[in-house]
């Protein structure tokens, strides 16, 4: 009867598959390729908008068993041809190259939407029905011997999210040079969640005693809990034994804890790298969406009631002290000013950005200026480069914070991985750039700039905190002409850039270098 109806349509016994590239070449030819794989016995078609056409013609004696479309932006008229190809056939991927069977249902619905995969069955812990994931939290912990401890020391202990080696962005900096001073003094036990390729040799040469624990695997909906997701991924009985029963048996006297979600752990100090909630204040105020109102509201409540519980709280400037209430001390982030000398700058048109990409603010920030400011400036310096240093993974985050498939590709524009010595690439850029439109707490990559005497073209919030002035130590502009305007005068004037730098290395000489911020460190824990 099938074969029947089928003749009558005008098909023969053949099934086709029809692949159409709506989306990003390269991520169109890996899917292409890897429906071929999962379907080898079909003959395939692979459509684009400029062929479309001509392959309508040659299919309509073809049976279809499957259409592979790529989800995005792009190409919104060559998907729509797709869907109305075979509407019960489509077989969608996303920029992860993650594919999903499309149906008429939530999983699909949420699939389209960009959801990842792996986030679209997650339940919340009171879902009444079965569910496909539950988290996994590790118990027990492992103890790592150091340096010896030295006799009538005080012992004192840290409480980290991760492993603050290598220093692959600002925080890892900050407690690894932090604690790298505090040694001076006391004898010190590190606890740190694993998650990744953190790395304990380096540590163990001023740590006396690491302990480590695995990080749980935290499968819940981010939306659906009223303490923010961040705090419940911390949430680990393995580490709460560990810093009980390491008080026990090393007998630290004072446990510093760093970050804001690892608040319900408890402690003497809490250290606020940022004011979270300040940030997500920002991100309300440019989006204006329920999830960023959610996002928000969770994290004033929570970190108002944390830093009340603890005797101390640090804070990264004077501005973020008094959004904790004034009551915070202030021991700001700070520079190796032994590692990261001044340099005397080549001749030249090269910008640097440095930002993590896993850390959404820089994303927001290398928008802005490739959208908004770049245009403006590249017409007028042909001979102008950027280095981006968006850390690993940076193409993935790209894809998670922005929807987008890949980086609008610029032969003037170069993006790198993760980078182990940025020094040499301040040393070949003639100006750094801080493009920040959302930002809490202190930005390390304007002291390190500071530091090897480049001079900066920032955003407000971007330097805030440091106690720069525009024009005197730093160029700060808000808006996309005035900061176009900031990076033009300085790329054709020399010695602005180099009366700007001298200034600001002379101020990270003053005020930022971590010997002076160690002590600082130690002093508020011999109060205590």
């Amino acid at each position: 009867m099938k074969r029947w109806l089928w003749r009558l349509l005008g098909k023969g016994p053949d099934v086709a598959v029809v692949t159409f590239c709506t989306g990003d070449p390269e991520l169109c030819e890996r899917m292409a390729a890897e429906v071929r794989e999962l379907v080898p016995e079909h003959r395939h078609f692979v459509v684009t908008e400029e062929d479309w056409a001509k392959v309508r013609r040659e299919i309509k004696t073809y049976r279809i068993g499957l259409v592979p479309v790529m989800l995005g932006t792009q190409h919104r008229e060559l998907r729509a041809a797709a869907y109305r190809l075979a509407p019960h056939k489509i077989l969608a991927y996303n920029s992860r190259l993650e594919r999903h069977r499309l149906r008429l249902d939530l999983a699909s619905f949420l699939f389209w939407r960009g959801v990842p995969l792996d986030r679209i069955y997650l339940r919340p812990w009171w879902w009444p029905w079965p569910k496909r994931e539950r988290s996994v939290i590790p118990a027990g912990y492992k103890i790592i011997e150091g340096r010896p401890c030295t006799e009538g020391r005080r012992r004192v202990a840290v409480l980290s999210p991760y492993l603050p080696y290598p220093l692959s962005h600002g925080g890892a900096v900050r407690i690894y040079n932090l604690l790298r001073e505090i040694a001076r003094d006391f004898d010190v036990e590190l606890f740190a969640f694993r998650d990744g390729d953190g790395q304990i040799g380096p540590l163990t040469e001023f740590c006396a005693r690491i302990v480590i624990v695995e990080k749980p695997r935290y499968r819940e909906p981010r939306w659906s809990t009223l303490l923010p997701p961040d705090v419940h991924e911390y949430r680990s009985p393995g580490m709460r034994k560990a810093l009980a029963e390491e008080k026990r048996a090393f007998r630290y006297e004072i446990l510093q804890v760093e970050y804001t979600q690892l608040a319900e752990y408890a402690g003497d100090i809490l250290v606020e790298h940022d004011v979270t909630c300040d940030l997500y204040a920002q991100v309300f105020e440019r989006e204006r969406s329920l999830r960023a109102w959610w996002d928000y509201t969770r994290w004033k409540r929570f970190e108002s009631r944390a830093v009340r519980r603890f005797r101390r709280v640090v804070a990264m400037s004077e501005k973020d002290a008094q959004l904790l209430g004034g009551a915070a001390v202030v021991i700001g982030n700070g520079v190796d000013l032994d590692r990261f000398r001044a340099e005397p700058a080549q001749p030249g048109r090269r910008l640097l950005f440095v930002g993590s990409f896993n850390h959404f603010p820089n994303v927001e920030a290398f928008r802005f200026f490739r959208e908004e400011v770049w245009p403006k400036i590249v017409a007028r310096f042909p001979d102008m480069t950027l280095t981006v240093v968006a850390g690993r993974d940076h193409a993935l985050y790209w894809r998670q914070f922005t929807g987008e498939t890949a980086l609008p590709p610029d032969d003037r524009i170069r993006v790198l991985d993760f980078v182990r010595d940025v020094r040499p690439l301040y040393v070949d850029c003639n100006l750094v750039i801080v493009p920040t439109i959302v930002s809490a707490g202190t930005n390390l990559k304007v002291l390190e700039a500071m530091a090897m005497e480049r001079a900066v073209v920032s955003t407000s919030c971007g330097c805030a905190g440091l106690g720069l002035e525009h024009d005197a130590s730093i160029w700060i502009a808000d808006d996309a002409e005035s900061f176009g305007e900031g990076v033009a005068k300085l790329l054709d004037s020399p010695a602005e850039r180099q009366r700007l730098a001298r200034a600001a290395r002379a101020i990270a000489e003053r005020k930022f270098d971590w010997k002076q911020l160690g002590a600082r460190q130690r002093e508020l824990w011999n109060r205590l």
